[in-house]
């Protein structure tokens, strides 16, 4: 079986204010709890007007405090910008309000610019370390040693899973080297996916808590009750997707009637493959990309985002979406 799950980078559309996002957040949440979502992630990025979820550990406190049984966590924290102790005990904190619900997913890249990355007060060269940091972070979640100088409190003892995401060569290699989980990042920047991938299966080396590979596969969805429409509600992310490469990241703007028509052929082939890992359209059309996508890559999970300006019609994105993969587990159970 394939678990489903939701990665959510609390998008602040235009017209509205982070305050919305967050709660829109929580709604989207508490609506996949209820669809049998098994976890749902919040991602850490900075200097971003349209992006409200930059304090991750804060925001998915709340988020949790909304929710009763779904897993929530990174997807990811970027480990660079921070000292792996405050990680510790800022995830070991919320394991321990919040137990058996936590995971941390931890990725290399500073997720912001320059001006921001130096900001943060981080040496730019941290991103060398990661290797080390990771092992160090993880150390800090296990019970302490009689004689240990420095611990997480809390955090020590919490065991809050750790996933390394990625979109390259690097995390799948290191993943697999450490004995852990991986999330590829396919739905922005799926070009080394299948590599990855098949590296990250054929090297792994098993550890005590993962003896096996386990592959995470993240892909959009826009889902609606037509065609047409869902790729109406695609529009606002190729807009912000436009609007960040071409270094003008605002809001997420309103969706806009033939948006993709009307780009030139640079634009449409930038969009083209960075949005390749894309679920688009009625019920129909979703549920058969949703299953190629689970028939060629064969992954233990897929995470599914989506930025939709209407929040009600993100819910129901969602909505759809979750019936269509309960619908491909269950033929493939049948199978």
């Amino acid at each position: 079986m394939t678990a489903f799950s939701v990665l959510d980078l609390s998008p602040v559309p235009e017209g509205f204010e982070a305050a919305d996002a967050l709660k829109n957040s929580a709604g989207l949440a508490r609506h996949a709890e209820d669809l049998g979502y098994k976890r749902y992630w919040m991602a850490e990025h900075h200097n971003m007007p349209g992006i409200a979820s930059a304090a991750t550990s804060v925001a998915l406190a709340y988020v949790a405090g909304q929710t009763k049984t779904i897993r929530v966590g990174a997807g990811g924290v970027m480990l660079p910008n921070h000292a792996p102790l405050v990680i510790a005990e800022q995830f070991g904190t919320l394991a321990t309000l919040y137990p058996g619900r936590v995971d941390l997913g931890l990725g290399r890249a500073p997720g912001t610019d320059m001006m921001a990355a130096r900001a943060l007060r981080r040496n730019l060269e941290a991103s060398d370390s990661f290797p080390q940091d990771v092992l160090e972070l993880m150390l800090y979640f296990q019970p302490s040693s009689p004689n240990q100088k420095l611990r997480a409190v809390p955090g020590e003892g919490t065991n809050v899973p750790v996933y390394i995401l990625g979109s390259s060569l690097y995390g799948a290699q290191l993943a697999a080297q450490l004995g852990l989980p991986y999330a590829f990042a396919s739905h922005f920047a799926p070009g080394a996916l299948e590599q990855a991938v098949e590296i990250y299966r054929e090297t792994y080396r098993p550890s005590e808590q993962n003896p096996r590979p386990y592959f995470i596969l993240a892909a959009n969805v826009f889902a609606a009750e037509t065609d047409e429409e869902g790729a109406f509600l695609k529009s606002s992310m190729e807009q912000a997707f436009v609007n960040l490469r071409t270094g003008r990241p605002g809001k997420l703007p309103r969706p806009q009637e033939g948006y993709y028509d009307h780009l030139d052929p640079a634009g449409k082939a930038m969009l083209d493959q960075a949005l390749a890992v894309s679920a688009v359209g009625s019920p129909a059309a979703v549920h058969g990309q949703l299953a190629s996508f689970v028939e060629r890559y064969r992954p233990d999970e897929v995470i599914l985002t989506g930025q939709i300006h209407d929040q009600a019609a993100r819910l129901r994105s969602f909505e759809i979406a979750a019936d269509a993969m309960q619908r491909i587990n269950a033929s493939r159970k049948a199978a």
